[in-house]
């Protein structure tokens, strides 16, 4: 399935995959403010066999079929401190 990628200008690492090109009409208005600014990044062909890097394949799949859109979230930060108080060994 052809895929259209933006991305936010206002939040780093937020995007958001389109099924039709500049075709935002599926978005929820609030949604779709949320990212501010959106650049075009690139055009993508996923399918079932294809490995992203971030996200489950599936999903997006789904997603886009079923609602038109899918949004991929920026990763979750765990500050260092914490990586280091839950590692540590007693």
């Amino acid at each position: 399935m052809q895929s259209y990628i933006y991305k936010s200008l206002k939040k780093a690492e937020l995007y958001l995959y389109l099924q039709k090109k500049d075709d935002f009409s599926a978005i929820p208005e609030p949604l779709l403010n949320s990212f501010g600014k959106i650049e075009f990044v690139m055009e993508l062909d996923i399918t079932p066999e294809r490995i992203l890097a971030r996200e489950d394949t599936a999903k997006v799949l789904s997603s886009l079929e079923k609602k038109g859109f899918f949004v991929q979230m920026p990763p979750t930060v765990i500050p260092n401190a914490l990586l280091l108080k839950n590692n540590k060994l007693h």
